[in-house]
């Protein structure tokens, strides 16, 4: 079954999607200098979605990814890293992701809603919750500082 861009509009305007838990972020599996996170995205309909953050303070670059299970990444925001359309076009370090039938999730537009800088993990996610209908009742915390390895 094929996931259909109204489908998309359709999670998306729900504003009954809410996490209700605490939000840390932890190392990632591969050991870079990257932290992440995934949370649950609950909802009156009960879609099995989660959103996947990222943050490397190193670039910086920062990424919130609204994940549905059964079909992949249907929308996210990505600052910090370039991003290049399937028409070719360059679209920049601040983009998001919107789900369409055509390209999926490879298709991404410059956004006026995002003012944070990817080195404010915390008040990009609020924008970013707010801008995709997400009540979040808890706390995120801040990313643990990295620690750069002395070469001596």
């Amino acid at each position: 079954m094929a996931f259909a861009s109204l489908e998309f509009e359709s999670i998306l305007s729900d504003d009954s999607k809410y996490i209700d838990s605490d939000i840390s972020w932890s190392e990632d599996e591969d050991h870079s200098p990257s932290v992440e996170f995934p949370v649950e995205v609950r909802s009156r309909e009960g879609l099995p979605l989660f959103v996947k953050g990222s943050y490397n303070p190193l670039i910086p670059a920062l990424s919130y990814s609204l994940i549905l299970k059964t079909v992949g990444r249907i929308y996210g925001l990505d600052l910090g890293k370039d991003h290049h359309n399937p028409e070719c076009n360059q679209v920049g370090e601040k983009h998001k992701h919107k789900w369409t039938e055509q390209s999926r999730d490879k298709w991404a537009y410059a956004p006026e809603d995002i003012t944070e800088p990817p080195s404010n993990p915390v008040g990009v996610w609020n924008q970013f919750c707010s801008e995709a209908n997400i009540k979040h009742s808890g706390k995120i915390f801040e990313p643990p500082q990295f620690q750069h390895d002395l070469f001596l």
